[in-house]
């Protein structure tokens, strides 16, 4: 059993804790954070130890929960770390890890420079073997990553084009806009996507455009590929089928928005509403001779969870990618082939 320390307890958190205490290879030592919120409340009730600064105990004690120890305690308790703080911070702890010679998991809002890697686990689980500080690249790059590597299996991906509509907040952050307004993610071309993908797959010609909308479900890619070959659209849908954290949707059943994806998922118990996996709408995929164009949808705040569950077991080389993978969804309940 490894012992895992999650630190921080927002929304990739909380996740991310409640995976590790669903596999039968790791143990939640305890989660970080800084104020006693209703997270923190919540994880408490659950029987989750929480660990906070030193000058932060006697707060979360007059707000009734328990302190099990400081964010160091924590840190030495465990085998290793995973970030989930806000963007930025991750690096601000990186010097803790270092201290106590910790592997610690990365989030997406972190710079590149901060760890060893780029990890998307459908693409370079085994360069990650073995690495002391992974960084599990952003919702949106996951989603680019797991697509783009699964069309390689078809034949290889050349080029990649891509627009992003990207989800404004995040369900609770209620303070973010916009309200009624489309907001270029930067105006200027590429977004920071498209590096952040050459960040896992070095050579790559992938330029990416974003736009903030004013939804907090989901973001949606359009997304054009170029192929060494020429490519039939079956072979395409059979591959997508085929891969782990990818789902197609069908026309036919009348799921054809985020909204009625999210009922989707309520109505099959997913836990928080949560799909973790691609959501592909099959009658978008679209082949003409080597291009493929396809749409889907992302759900944010719980595409990455499975990445760091598997990149917590890359960095200690507890097995292969393809064991890992297969226990992580599982144990998560992570479909392939149709969600609908």
């Amino acid at each position: 059993m490894i012992s895992v320390a999650v630190n921080g307890y927002g929304t990739i958190g909380k996740r991310v804790a409640d995976a590790i205490l669903k596999q039968p290879d790791m143990r939640l030592i305890g989660v970080a954070k800084t104020s006693p919120n209703y997270e923190a409340f919540i994880a408490h009730r659950k029987g989750i130890k929480i660990y906070v600064p030193q000058q932060s105990i006697k707060k979360f004690e007059e707000s009734g929960i328990p302190v099990a120890g400081t964010i160091e305690d924590l840190v030495k308790a465990s085998d290793i770390v995973v970030d989930t703080t806000p963007n930025g911070v991750g690096a601000q702890y990186k010097p803790i890890y270092q201290q106590f010679q910790r592997n610690a998991i990365f989030q997406g809002g972190e710079k590149a420079e901060v760890a060893d890697i780029s990890f998307s686990a459908l693409c370079n689980y085994d360069e990650a073997l073995g690495k002391k500080y992974i960084r599990v690249v952003s919702c949106n790059t996951t989603a680019l990553l797991r697509t783009i590597c699964t069309i390689n299996k078809v034949t290889k991906v050349e080029k990649v084009r891509a627009t992003i509509v990207r989800r404004a907040a995040d369900q609770k952050e209620v303070k973010k806009g916009p309200i009624n307004s489309l907001v270029p993610d930067p105006a200027t071309v590429p977004s920071h996507h498209a590096k952040d993908v050459n960040s896992v797959i070095k050579n790559l010609d992938i330029v990416t455009m974003a736009v903030i909308a004013p939804t907090t479900l989901m973001h949606m890619h359009f997304i054009n590929i170029t192929l060494k070959d020429k490519v039939e659209k079956k072979d395409v849908l059979s591959v997508l089928e085929n891969s782990p954290r990818i789902v197609l949707i069908s026309s036919k059943y009348d799921a054809e928005a985020t909204a009625e994806l999210v009922e989707v998922a309520r109505d099959l118990k997913r836990e928080r509403n949560d799909i973790p996996e691609v959501m592909v709408f099959d009658d978008s995929v679209y082949v003409k001779d080597n291009e493929v164009m396809l749409m889907y949808a992302v759900h944010q705040e719980s595409i990455v969870v499975p990445e760091n569950v598997d990149a917590i077991r890359a960095s200690t080389r507890l097995m292969s990618a393809e064991d890992s993978i297969r226990i992580t969804n599982e144990s998560l309940g992570i479909l392939k082939g149709y969600l609908i």
